[in-house]
């Protein structure tokens, strides 16, 4: 499967992030002596399900690595747009393609295995839009600082992945709708009431479960959705605060520091065992037997056996 990662945005003036990108973009701030959007890439590079990675609104004098083959396309402007443009990217790469990841640049602690733990979970059925959510629970348990906006819906509260699953010709079809609901991401109130009143109405009254949340969505677009609950906090923490940045900057940079000291554990360890192996061995010692020239000839040789006539 593609992934096709949204880079595009460039922080304005007014916005929290604009100090830090110094008018370059939000996915090339730097987290822990790399490029935001670079963890991004080195997870899904090393994720066995991706194929190719796409990345919108980058280009190749950003010096990015990848362990998969790297596309780049120009920023189309919105988002909506950039993702439409990912996925005509990833047909023409492979025409039989089906689905893609659309993943965003800002959430720096994802992991190659939770990139593979949701194509595993999503393919198991083929819906035509797989949306991730985090619950309150899993985030403060991993991120209890992130100050996330949540929505709370009926015996839960939950907040947004940045990394989900759509089938390509979700690219061609209920555009409008889409732009609607990308553009008021951040405001699930907002979405509600783009989705109906009535909808809108129950999440006011705190009886809107995830599955009717689901169910009103699908049949408002018309389309077959899934919700995939995330046992992971990092596909949904993302980064649009400072104290967001600066709390995976400390996260990121302490991985590194165990990463080294369990690569350095490693080493020691495998030293000690050469060398405890090394010391085991005994040198071969080869006898030589010394026989004189008396003795030699005191042996008779073996009489040849008579031949019978």
């Amino acid at each position: 499967m593609d992934a096709i990662v949204i880079a595009g945005g460039i922080p304005r003036p007014e916005d929290p992030l604009y100090t830090y990108s110094h008018g370059d973009s939000k996915a090339l701030i730097d987290i822990a002596g790399k490029p935001m959007v670079q963890w991004v890439l080195d997870a899904l590079g090393n994720a066995k399900q991706v194929d190719n990675v796409i990345v919108v609104g980058l280009s190749p004098k950003n010096n990015l690595t990848c362990n998969r083959p790297l596309h780049y396309l120009s920023n189309q402007g919105r988002m909506l747009t950039n993702i439409v443009t990912g996925v005509h990217k990833s047909l023409e790469l492979n025409k039989k393609s089906k689905y893609v990841l659309i993943v965003s640049s800002d959430i720096p602690s994802l992991k190659p295995e939770m990139v593979d733990w949701l194509v595993d979970t999503c393919m198991q059925t083929r819906d035509d839009l797989y949306y991730g959510v985090c619950t309150r629970e899993v985030m403060e348990k991993r991120f209890p600082d992130s100050k996330r906006t949540y929505t709370h819906l009926k015996g839960m509260d939950v907040c947004g992945a940045d990394m989900n699953i759509s089938h390509v010709r979700m690219a061609v079809e209920h555009l409008e709708m889409w732009e609607q609901l990308i553009g008021n991401r951040k405001s699930p109130l907002k979405q509600a009431s783009i989705i109906g009143f009535g909808t809108l109405f129950s999440l006011f009254a705190r009886q809107l479960t995830l599955e009717d949340a689901v169910a009103r969505v699908s049949n408002r677009i018309g389309i077959k959705a899934r919700a995939i609950i995330w046992p992971y906090a990092e596909p949904c923490m993302d980064v649009d605060k400072p104290h967001q940045l600066e709390l995976l900057r400390a996260d990121l940079a302490k991985e590194q520091r165990r990463s080294v000291t369990r690569a350095k554990a490693g080493l020691k360890k495998t030293t000690k065992t050469k060398a405890a192996i090394n010391s085991k061995k005994k040198p071969k010692v080869v006898e030589k037997v010394i026989v004189s020239k008396a003795a030699r000839s005191k042996v008779k040789p073996k009489a040849k056996p008579r031949l019978q006539k």
